[in-house]
């Protein structure tokens, strides 16, 4: 009986022929029944090959089979019209092949066996691909018909004419040669017929291309392997790869709430809100207060209402980075869905996403998600994608108010019937016309959450304030009057515009006079001191104004080194603290190790620039040293709900803020313009001193400059 567990003792012949064999039963069972592996290349194939196959693939089943299908769709007049008018082929490919797999599944025969094709899918026993001829500008048909059995120790191929349908395994007469690897006479053309499908599959067979499409057509596969199951059949099969509840989940597209997520109050009013206006709308919700998951029981309660109307759902999260991106997915994949992450090279996401794009339009999948940063929704393949999609879709824009600049805002998708946009601050900073653009897109804010609501709620932890004032040497005071006299004379012509912030004139003024605050360089000595008094504790941010000092740039002399150099020599050589950058350079890998070690308190303090302004989840951090002194709300608000979120132990934050004055003894710098730069300085730490537990403390400190320059009324 052990014998015939192998092909060689499956008393295969040499030739089946219609008028004197049974080809299924006397040659595709047996050896289904004893291989592990089965590949084959068909001008045609269809699910209803399975309903011919039965018996022999329970078997191959059990054992763990794999199988890998090289097939060629059909292509209708239509498909070739739109090939010759321009449109991508792969998806036309698609299209077809997809059309012929919903027709065969219809097949009442077929559907004892869809179940089985399913399972092989889901735990990624069963590959499917396209083969199209590709030689010069001729699109063909491939129509070769190979077929390859393999055990542990020998293989069987095979040639013919039998299509893998069943009217060319029942209906016709067909015939089939076979080769035995053990036989000498069979064994170099078994050998040669393995080698050619392998050189198919990897997609190295001239005038021939291959192209995925299993996970277009698994959506299809069991979607109609619910409609038809059979208890007791398919259902019941072990899995020995992935868990099969998470391919179902995966393949359903259908985001669902956690049971073990606890939504706080305020996050379900968030969403009533964004219900009763329509699904548009903005929430202004501080950081660390759950954007994330708001948005997404807002997505699962609307996929759940279209679900019910048989309306899929194409769910659409942009983000700034890559690595929100990454945070994104992790949280949608706890929502039951595995998103497609489109970044980097189109190569790595444009084909699932035409294949959902497919399922969709063939209600094979009720949803899907995908995720993609700024600069990749903005291209020109992943516009494509969103131009193609009719369906019903859902944009997600996380840190909104990116996308209200010019080079993003006329990509954002009119055929979105469900728009949510999450930020802090949704207001952009001297661009009215972006703001306006965002709100004409999204809808008005339609839930608002700052700090202080978030900190009476626990959703953020309760801080202290502790303004450093230092002040300005005579270089930078005299290069900041100079550079605030520029700024007058502009606007003082009536040339201010929206691109002040980005790279008009006015614009860079502003960085300038903006940066020499940020590089102040008595900063450092007083970060040392602060730094001192806490030398002993972990988790600590510090926040370096980015570039170089400005006054390198004016004088001819070397740069000197970056603030952010000077604050690692110092806490990293003369502290000894052990500390890291997290700064752009640093690769995805890299920051997710100092971000871990951080955590894991293997370093005490990690030092950055922007890279953690926006999204970046350290809830451990305890204390944030302010060194860049931006005048920017949305800024400064990021920073201080970095360190406010609620972590395990931590009761408390701290934020040391430096502040920057003229000195006492300024030369060249009229009163006027002093007032004015510690008036902006004092805007910020007006903010921070009023939701601070030391309110009355930090107000004490402030009060003799106030009074020196007249500003108790900020």
């Amino acid at each position: 009986m052990s014998e015939i567990r192998t092909l060689r003792g499956a008393n295969l012949r040499s030739e089946y022929r219609s008028d004197r064999s049974d080809v299924v039963n006397e040659f595709y069972v047996p050896s289904l029944v004893v291989a592990g592996q089965y590949d084959r290349a068909v001008g045609y194939f269809t699910a209803s090959t399975l309903a011919v196959l039965g018996s022999g693939m329970d078997d191959f089943i059990q054992r763990a089979g794999k199988m890998r299908i090289v097939a060629s769709p059909y292509l209708q007049p239509d498909d070739i019209a739109e090939i010759e008018a321009g449109y991508e082929l792969r998806a036309v490919l698609e299209n077809a092949a997809l059309r012929d797999l919903e027709r065969a599944v219809q097949d009442p025969r077929a559907a004892r066996s869809v179940g089985k094709l399913g399972m092989l899918i889901a735990q990624g026993r069963l590959d499917i691909k396209l083969a199209y001829v590709a030689d010069g500008n001729r699109v063909g048909m491939y129509h070769e018909k190979i077929g390859v059995f393999r055990d542990t120790q020998d293989v069987v191929a095979f040639k013919g004419s039998a299509n893998e349908t069943l009217s060319g395994l029942i209906g016709n007469f067909e015939s089939i040669e076979v080769f035995r690897s053990w036989d000498e006479r069979d064994s170099e053309r078994a050998l040669r017929i393995s080698r050619d499908f392998e050189d198919l599959w990897q997609d190295r067979t001239p005038k021939l291309r291959i192209v995925p499409f299993t996970d277009a057509a698994k959506v299809v596969v069991e979607r109609c392997r619910r409609e038809a199951s059979v208890p007791g059949e398919a259902d019941d099969i072990p899995s020995s790869g992935a868990p099969i509840s998470v391919a179902r989940q995966d393949s359903t597209g259908v985001l669902t709430i956690p049971a073990d997520l606890q939504v706080r109050s305020y996050q379900k009013q968030a969403v009533q809100n964004w219900f009763s206006h329509g699904c548009r709308g903005i929430l202004r919700m501080a950081t660390g207060t759950g954007k994330t998951l708001t948005a997404l029981a807002a997505a699962a309660q609307v996929t759940k209402i279209l679900q019910k109307r048989e309306q899929p759902l194409l769910t659409v999260v942009i983000a700034p980075y890559q690595h929100l991106v990454d945070q994104w997915s992790k949280d949608i994949e706890r929502f039951g869905v595995t998103p497609i992450r489109a970044y980097e090279s189109t190569d790595a996401w444009y084909g699932r996403a035409s294949n959902l794009l497919h399922a969709l339009a063939l209600k094979g999948a009720p949803g899907g998600v995908i995720v993609t940063t700024n600069k990749t929704f903005a291209d020109t393949a992943f516009q494509g994608i969103l131009e193609r999609h009719k369906g019903q879709m859902l944009i997600v824009a996380d840190e909104a108010h990116n996308l209200g600049a010019k080079r993003l805002r006329t990509k954002l998708p009119p055929n979105a019937t469900f728009r949510l946009g999450l930020s802090a601050t949704p207001e952009r900073w001297f661009d009215d016309d972006g703001t306006a653009a965002l709100i004409e897109y999204f809808g008005e804010v339609v839930f608002e959450m700052g700090i202080g609501d978030a900190i009476k709620a626990r959703a953020l932890c309760r801080y202290t304030y502790t303004p450093v004032i230092v002040e300005l040497d005579a270089e930078e005071t005299e290069l900041y009057v100079e550079v605030t006299e520029k700024v007058a004379k502009i606007l003082s012509a009536q040339q201010f515009t929206e691109e002040a912030a980005e790279d008009s004139p006015l614009g860079a003024l502003l960085r300038k006079r903006s940066n020499i605050l940020g590089h102040a360089r008595a900063k450092l000595p007083a970060l040392k001191r602060e730094i001192e008094k806490r030398q002993d504790d972990w988790y600590q941010l510090l926040y370096c104004a980015e570039g170089s000092h400005p006054l390198s740039h004016e004088s001819g002399e070397a740069e000197e080194p970056s603030q952010l150099d000077l604050a690692m020599d110092l806490v990293g050589n003369q502290l000894r603290m052990p500390a890291a950058r997290y700064v752009s350079e640093t690769k995805r890998p890299e920051r997710k190790e100092v971000l871990t070690r951080f955590g894991n308190r293997d370093l005490q303090i990690v030092v950055s620039m922007r890279c953690l302004d926006e999204g970046v989840d350290v809830p451990a951090a305890r204390t944030a040293y302010l060194l860049a002194s931006s005048s920017n709300p949305r800024q400064f608000i990021q920073r201080r709900g970095r360190v406010l979120r609620q972590a395990p132990g931590k009761d408390f934050a701290d934020i040391i803020d430096f502040i920057v004055v003229p000195p006492d003894d300024a030369v060249g710098i009229n009163r006027e313009t002093e007032r004015r730069m510690v008036a902006r300085e004092l805007t910020r730490v007006t903010e921070f001193a009023r939701l601070a537990v030391n309110e009355a403390e930090t107000l004490d400190i402030l009060r003799p400059l106030r009074v020196r320059y007249g500003l108790l009324d900020i």
